[in-house]
């Protein structure tokens, strides 16, 4: 017999969101009989093992199958080696939800519910640096490695006014650059960050962040009933423990339980 995910976790199911199931809804986050869940498998904190078919497991599959059951449909992992290819796809309609970051770049083909988790992203620097805080960086004359297309990549070349962004593939690209070319700082998420400083000796993580990256779920433009029935379940996910027992379930280190929404 099935195990229910909410049993699982010890989590009520939200039989007010089942009651939003309907024909229009399964039209557009079902249309193939299942529901499409494209999974960035380079976000380590959301993706964090594999299966014994080698699918992807973690917070973020779970997410996906949570909403699946809610709908009475099987799920179906669509994975992507990065955020930024599965957001190109979205056009491509070979996914019916998106759980990645909230960047109004990406906003122009995907509509997104408020996040469910935030991540902070900030710097490693050498340390004999002379920055001690995230907000000092921004500097004339300042070079940035960071991994394009992330989530926090998008925001720094949106909000950066003096320093420099150096794009690389990847982030052992960036952290390359970073090395390779002496940069002054790499930046990324700061769980990523505090297991890699323990690599790299003569370096630090610097206090305060540049942003928090609002990890949520998307759908295609257009689908309105989709978009209302994703917003209520991250906000059903957030006030009923959801997204804290899937955190500790996977046991991650460095996800935060966002705010939810006032209605």
């Amino acid at each position: 017999m099935h195990t229910s995910l909410f049993e699982s976790v010890q989590v009520a199911a939200p039989a007010h969101l089942k009651a939003l199931v309907n024909a229009e809804l399964l039209a557009q986050l079902a249309p193939s009989g299942a529901l499409r869940a494209g999974i960035n498998l380079s976000n380590f904190l959301l993706v964090t093992g594999r299966g014994e078919q080698g699918e992807p497991q973690g917070v973020a599959p779970d997410m996906a199958a949570a909403i699946a059951e809610v709908l009475g449909v099987d799920p179906v992992l669509v994975p992507f080696k990065g955020p930024g290819l599965l957001a190109d796809a979205a056009q491509q309609h070979v996914w019916d939800i998106g759980l990645i970051g909230a960047e109004p770049a990406r906003a122009k083909h995907i509509t997104f519910s408020s996040a469910y988790v935030e991540i902070e992203a900030t710097y490693l620097v050498r340390e004999d640096s002379r920055f001690r805080n995230a907000s000092e960086v921004d500097a004339t004359g300042v070079r940035i490695a960071v991994s394009q297309r992330t989530a926090y990549e998008l925001w720094l070349t949106e909000n950066l006014k003096h320093a420099e962004l150096v794009l690389a593939e990847g982030f052992d690209g960036a952290l390359e650059r970073f090395n390779v070319d002496g940069l002054d700082a790499l930046a990324s998420l700061r769980p990523g960050l505090m297991t890699d400083v323990q690599k790299l000796p003569g370096t630090r993580i610097l206090d305060g962040r540049f942003t928090a990256i609002q990890q949520a779920i998307g759908t295609h433009k257009g689908n309105a009933a989709a978009a209302h029935f994703l917003q209520a379940f991250s906000q059903y996910a957030i006030t009923s423990g959801l997204v804290d027992a899937l955190i500790q379930h996977h046991k991650v280190q460095g996800l935060n339980v966002a705010q939810a929404v006032a209605a």
